[in-house]
């Protein structure tokens, strides 16, 4: 079994490390887009910077590195002969890399994104009915608000939710619940300057906040000395 386990956390972990975000900003924009908007990889931000079709496939992109892993996961288990339990601790472990690998990317200078999207398609492997049934919810606090990070911030434990109470009742193992617990512990934890700016009432909505931060960090300094 521990063979498959750290082949599993290597493998997610590299896979989840590739920063489509950041190949696709260069590509349209020429840019690193991490030094615009809030900085980080994900759809959120490649929209605010390069446009919604461009953000649209960066969620898509990010959602299959959070799928592929697991079904490796799945394929490493049952090379080792594992099942229950042990097979979901494997693809669990798995799912859980991708998302480090995001949001820490070796190949990106350990600078990436929140891995919303990521550890989504790392719970649709594992539970695909549980997690597809919370799109149009996450569907609806997006048109309502108008705020990426307010769907972020609740539907990560909205899913855990869903998971852990999956687990009690015997229907879904206990390992995705604990990787839904501890994914949205930290996509939650990553978006304490979202949370900080939401009490503010400054967070932007779709499409806006996409300067240049050094630009928007000076004018804040302006703005900040003259009030």
């Amino acid at each position: 079994m521990w063979w498959a386990l750290v082949a599993a956390a290597a493998i997610g972990y590299l896979i989840g490390s590739m920063q489509f975000g950041l190949l696709v900003g260069r590509a349209t924009r020429g840019v690193d887009i991490r030094e615009y908007g809030s900085g980080a990889t994900g759809a959120t931000n490649v929209i605010r910077t390069a446009g919604m079709k461009a953000g649209v496939f960066v969620i898509f992109a990010d959602v299959a590195k959070g799928l592929a892993p697991v079904y490796i996961a799945f394929g490493l288990a049952r090379a080792a002969g594992l099942h229950g339990d042990d097979r979901a601790w494997v693809a669990a472990l798995a799912g859980f890399a991708a998302v480090c690998g995001h949001i820490w990317p070796l190949y990106a200078g350990f600078r990436g994104g929140r891995a919303v999207a990521t550890g989504f398609g790392a719970a649709l492997a594992m539970n695909p009915a549980a997690a597809a049934a919370l799109i149009p919810v996450a569907a609806l606090v997006v048109a309502g608000v108008r705020i990426m990070s307010v769907m972020s911030i609740t539907m990560a434990p909205l899913l855990a939710l869903v998971f852990i109470v999956l687990a009690a009742l015997g229907i879904s193992p206990w390992p995705y619940a604990a990787y839904a617990a501890a994914s949205a512990a930290l996509i939650v934890w990553k978006h304490r300057a979202n949370i900080r700016r939401l009490l503010a009432g400054t967070e932007p909505k779709i499409g806006r906040g996409g300067e240049r931060r050094a630009e928007a960090a000076n004018a804040a300094a302006v703005h900040e000395r003259r009030a």
